[in-house]
């Protein structure tokens, strides 16, 4: 959520910046006119109360006649106070609604575009094997070593849903427990949080306002998540942290669930793009002056985390139509992948500054008084690595050699 008091201060700047997510400017005019009027009927019930309270001090002084007057006038100044409250409340009520409406604002160094399209690659990382044969994709790979059965997946639950098999299921153990390992010796508290939640909480992370269509809804009212961020956001909900405890990192398993609702035709061969997957995430909680530094610290676990995996990828940098509402700035990193020719997304992170944590009610106490935390997420792995490791891995008689830094998790070194 954006800080009110930017809105009534720096309204331009605003504008600018909303202007930018391609969010109408005029919307911040609408949000200042339900400001301004709920301010001047605040101020309004506040004079009431201020004599209300007056007029109680002098009935205790007064006797006769005059007390009664003094009652009589406190009645009805009492009467106006509780005919503004519910019109506050309702006012109140449409400002927050508005106020939930906008995405958060860009940071200004993100790039100018209207999509993926106009996204940057920063640099690549890793060299990209020349291969003397066709590789495969993962898909002709699981079906060669029977990793992957897609159509009992598709009988049971429709389309964008998979069965993991055999060592294919046993090494989407081993990459997550080397996930978790790595950035648990980097300070990341590990937690398995519900992934059910209520609708305040996907309000708040920012994915409702713009993506409600992607995320599935139960018959209690309850979302299901599509990332651990959402319900590790709500950790410390209606909490004040002392500075002192801070960063407070921490490192979500879940499984995950996204309705991919607008991306038919698009990249949803094999296990791109699915309804259900499972994935470890990043989630910090800091001071907003070191949300930057923070930001690029995630970065740098991913990154290490890829190298150590030895897959070649690049870092992108995410142009301003492509953030989502919750993001001020966005990287991905994306895996090379042999099998298809191409560099395909496999992590993110999202630096949210305090727009989460307005809306969740996160806030720090220090020195300097009582302000909201900056809130920054990031990949560890979800399963898409599994399909670089795949094809990237693969030899000429289509066996595929494992990573070395996951053959003690998983127990061997080679599928063939």
């Amino acid at each position: 959520m954006i800080d009110i008091e930017l809105i009534r201060n720096n309204t331009e700047d605003v504008k600018r910046r909303i202007a930018r997510k391609g969010v109408n400017p005029e919307s911040i005019d609408e949000v200042k006119r339900l400001d301004k009027q709920k301010r001047a009927l605040q101020t309004e019930c506040e004079a009431f109360q201020s004599r209300l309270n007056l007029l109680s001090k002098e009935i205790s002084k007064e006797f006769g006649q005059k007390k009664l007057d003094l009652v009589t006038e406190a009645s009805q100044v009492g009467a106006e106070v509780d005919k503004i409250k519910p019109r506050l409340e309702e006012m109140d009520a449409d400002l927050r609604k508005a106020i939930m409406q906008l995405p958060n604002l860009p940071l200004d160094d993100v790039i100018d575009g209207a999509s993926d399209k106009n996204n940057k690659t920063i640099y690549e990382k890793g060299d990209v094997k020349k291969l003397d044969f066709i590789p495969k994709d993962h898909i002709e790979l699981a079906k060669l070593h029977d990793l992957i059965d897609f159509d009992a997946a598709s009988a049971a639950s429709g389309s964008r849903f998979v069965y993991l098999k055999n060592k294919l299921a046993i090494l989407d153990f081993a990459l997550m427990r080397f996930g978790l390992d790595e950035v648990v010796k980097k300070g990341f508290v590990p937690v398995l949080p519900p992934i059910l939640l209520k609708k305040e909480v996907m309000e708040a992370a920012g994915y409702l306002q713009q993506g409600e269509d992607e995320i599935y809804h139960t018959q209690d009212d309850l979302y299901l998540a599509g990332t651990a961020e959402q319900p590790l956001l709500a950790l410390h909900a209606n909490q004040t942290i002392n500075a002192d405890k801070l960063p407070l990192r921490y490192v979500g398993y879940s499984s995950c669930f996204r309705r991919e609702a607008g991306s038919y035709g698009k990249d949803v061969k094999g296990m791109i793009r699915m309804h259900q997957f499972q994935k470890l995430e990043m989630f910090s909680f800091v001071e907003p002056e070191k949300a930057e530094e923070e930001h690029l610290f995630i970065r740098q676990i991913e990154e290490e985390l890829m190298q150590k995996l030895e897959i070649p990828y690049r870092v992108v940098d995410i142009c301003v139509g492509d953030l989502g509402a919750s993001a001020a700035k966005k990287w991905d990193i994306e895996a090379w992948m042999a099998g298809q020719n191409e560099y395909r997304e496999t992590h993110s992170c999202s630096n949210c500054t305090e727009f989460q944590s307005r809306r969740m009610n996160i806030k720090y106490r220090s020195s300097a008084g009582t302000k909201f935390v900056a809130t920054i997420n990031g990949t560890v792995f979800s399963e898409r690595p599994l399909i670089a490791i795949l094809e990237n891995n693969q030899n000429k008689d289509g066996s595929i050699v494992i990573p070395k830094v996951l053959v003690p998790y998983c127990g061997f070194d080679l599928i063939k």
